[in-house]
């Protein structure tokens, strides 16, 4: 098992370049918009990460009783939810059928959890509003050469990442593991 390693941070001429690199995406093609979410997600992991960061250390700065709460609520029902998924069954069928749904999931408890203790508005913009940054850069930009490759090598299992153990967690990557093991066993038949 390879070591966790974080990637590098891209530059940002690569994270943000010109408008040709950004297009729509198919929403038709639910698999293909969420390949290229994924692939974004691991490729650009440590740019996400400085960039939730920034908004998190602005709104901390702000209220950082709310943001305390809000950090808490958010991690408490994560934790509890993946815990969840891993020791029922029901759970974890619907958390792998559904992944996008399970997220979608986490985050409405944690807003009503939140809403319970009055801290909303840090909820939406210190964890709300740098998720929906991050979505929206993950699901705009292409991918260039270099970020399939790097995916490639993370989905072998040759190295591993926070991201890469995060959407493993989340279910995200089961499919393409499958699909890159079913690949290198038929090179090794070869």
């Amino acid at each position: 098992m390879a070591k966790v390693e974080l990637t590098p941070l891209r530059p940002w001429d690569d994270f943000f370049p010109s408008s040709e690199r950004f297009a729509k995406p198919d929403v038709k093609d639910l698999a293909k918009w969420n390949n290229r979410v994924v692939s974004n997600l691991l490729y650009y992991q440590t740019n996400y990460l400085a960039l939730a960061v920034v908004v998190f250390l602005i709104v901390g700065f702000l209220n950082p009783l709310g943001m305390f709460t809000a950090m808490a609520v958010v991690s408490g029902v994560f934790l509890g939810s993946l815990w969840a998924g891993e020791n029922r069954a029901a759970i974890n069928n619907f958390k792998r059928q559904n992944p996008t749904a399970f997220v979608i999931a986490i985050m409405v408890a944690s807003y009503i959890v939140i809403s319970m203790l009055g801290s909303v508005m840090v909820f939406m913009s210190a964890i709300t509003l740098p998720l929906a940054l991050i979505f929206a850069h993950a699901s705009f930009r292409l991918r260039n050469m270099k970020n399939k490759l790097e995916n490639k090598i993370e989905g072998a299992g040759l190295k591993r990442s926070p991201m890469g153990i995060l959407l493993e967690a989340l279910g995200q990557q089961e499919e393409n593991f499958q699909k890159i093991q079913s690949f290198l066993e038929g090179k090794l038949k070869e």
